[in-house]
């Protein structure tokens, strides 16, 4: 395997299975920063928990890495040289729903909220502890990669809307909706409590898996990028609803 003067490999452990024709031991991440001490830090800090971590350090390596379909999750930072953060998440999410922790500069709410809309599951404002950033994919990929013999059924539907949780696949009036891991997990939430208000804690807990913090606006933005995508109820009216000071409601039709 070559490895570029941009692109740093490091694994812990034994060559994961998938190295030796065997099925992977290890969920490869892909984190495209151009601060090498950082990515060495984090790849340390992560292989511990028996990632393999790929560290790439511009943002036209980081593309074309991040479409290869080689990797569980990317962590990818908004101020990179060739291409910046920004840029590249939307190319991804143009072809590809793997999730992506985006790493902002502390106090750049807009940043936060332009990565959000863009597609991003979850973000991260530096500095931050590498505990932090494992807790939060950690919860991503939980998400992404539960256990499908768990769920409650297939395929759920509400009025025009139908989800199958096994395919993890959405669709209105049998039309395809492309989706986010965050914004199907959302829909799915919805669609299980149709005309209940979920409030912004409960939602922040179930599809982030963390506590919702006073300035955290994550799950706003989530919530506002998938009712643009699912669109009003068929006779015009929202189809779901923000209950101030509360949460969300899906609103059904009689």
């Amino acid at each position: 395997m070559s490895v570029s003067n941009t692109e740093r490999l490091t694994f812990v452990g034994t060559m994961p299975a998938s190295e030796k024709g065997g099925s992977s031991l290890y969920q490869k991440i892909l984190i495209i920063d151009d601060d090498v001490d950082l990515c060495d830090l984090l790849a340390e800090s992560l292989r511990r928990q028996g990632f393999l971590v790929v560290a790439v350090h511009d943002g036209i390596t980081g593309l074309e890495r991040a479409l290869s379909n080689e990797f569980a999750l990317i962590v990818l930072d908004l101020m990179l040289p060739g291409l910046d953060g920004s840029e590249v998440l939307k190319r991804i999410r143009s072809r590809s729903n793997i999730p992506v922790i985006i790493l902002t500069a502390k106090g750049e709410a807009s940043d936060r909220i332009v990565g959000l809309e863009s597609g991003a599951d979850d973000y991260l404002a530096k500095p931050f502890n590498p505990r932090e950033l494992s807790a939060r994919m950690q919860a991503v990929l939980r998400r992404v990669t539960s256990d499908e013999s768990h769920r409650e059924a297939d395929r759920i539907q509400v009025g025009d809307m139908e989800v199958n949780t096994r395919a993890r696949t959405a669709r209105r009036r049998n039309r395809l909706i492309d989706l986010t891991s965050v914004e199907f997990d959302l829909l799915v939430l919805f669609l299980k409590s149709p005309g209940k208000v979920l409030g912004r804690e409960e939602l922040t807990k179930a599809v982030l898996g963390r506590e919702l913090r006073a300035t955290d606006r994550s799950i706003d933005v989530h919530v506002s990028n998938l009712r643009g995508k699912l669109g009003p109820n068929s006779n015009g009216s929202e189809r779901i609803k923000n209950i101030r000071s509360t949460g969300y409601l899906y609103v059904t039709l009689i």
